[in-house]
């Protein structure tokens, strides 16, 4: 088991972890403002972005860029730094570094070279959301970004979909309709949505409602601003699914491939696993040639 130091005396420097505001400057801490400035340098996803930051609360600190692009190059030489003394902060454009941003990486290699990692409270979309969203805040999962490719964003979500906890899911404006047509798609109409855009910021809206009527709203409005998805836990629909459906651990995709080798008709595999788990049938039929 290993035991991170609490303490300044060591040689080494130490790595902040420090959340930046999702909109609002005014959530910016003292804290993180002092953190800033004391460091002798800042690791930050978009330097341009980060430099207005700066510049708002009069920070001189250098900075030097740390995103997904550069970062196998750039550990090392952050982690050389740290360990010849110098303190470094890390940021993200906005929210929590780690959170569906860059720094898991650089906090893995400090900690596998002893340097102390300091983390700071601070702004969270996700979090931020889900307290205001009327679904249940406890338990709940936070997944990130569910992946683009429609197979397999539909596999994921019927993996994690029946669970009874509140999901949360980031998405941006351009992939919202698809994915909540995508989310009505496996869970069906009725179960509870909440999108939640532009948070901390002038424009900030909350959409509640039905899967069925969220996605109808993405269909129907103009799609601005970064969104949290909020969906609300199943209801045992996984043990009643596993009654009729024989194949419930396979995805939509591979219960079909594994019926059809089993000596049954394409068509007729699609029609047995679209019934069995209340999805399009021809949406399945189309995802399944895709893959083949």
């Amino acid at each position: 088991m290993q035991q991170q130091r609490s303490y300044t005396t060591q040689t080494m420097g130490t790595l902040y972890l420090v959340p930046t505001p999702i909109g609002n400057l005014d959530d910016m801490t003292f804290r993180a403002i002092k953190t800033l400035r004391d460091v002798d340098l800042i690791a930050a996803e978009d330097t341009r972005h980060t430099q207005q930051l700066l510049n708002q609360f009069e920070i001189e600190t250098k900075q030097i860029s740390f995103h997904e692009h550069n970062k196998e190059a750039r550990i090392p030489e952050l982690v050389e730094k740290l360990v010849t003394g110098m303190n470094i902060a890390q940021v993200s454009d906005a929210g929590m570094p780690s959170i569906s941003d860059p720094g898991h990486e650089l906090v893995q290699a400090a900690l596998a070279a002893d340097i102390t990692v300091v983390p700071l409270p601070g702004a969270s979309a996700g979090i931020t959301a889900l307290i205001a969203s009327g679904l249940s805040p406890q338990p709940f999962t936070f997944y990130g970004f569910l992946p683009r490719k429609q197979t397999e964003q539909i596999a994921a979500l019927e993996q994690i979909a029946p669970q009874p906890e509140t999901m949360l899911f980031y998405e941006a404006p351009h992939r919202l309709a698809k994915t909540l047509a995508n989310i009505q798609q496996v869970v069906g109409d009725e179960r509870p949505v909440c999108l939640a855009r532009e948070l901390t910021k002038k424009y900030e809206e909350f959409i509640r409602g039905t899967a069925k009527e969220v996605a109808e709203w993405a269909q129907q409005n103009e799609v601005r601003g970064e969104f949290v998805i909020m969906l609300g836990g199943g209801t045992g629909r996984q043990a009643a699914q596993e009654k009729t459906d024989p194949l419930a651990e396979l995805t939509p995709i591979e219960a079909v491939k594994a019926l059809v080798a089993s000596g049954l008709k394409t068509t007729a595999a699609v029609k047995q696993i679209a019934k069995a788990r209340q999805l399009d049938r021809q949406t399945l039929y189309q995802a399944y040639e895709e893959e083949k």
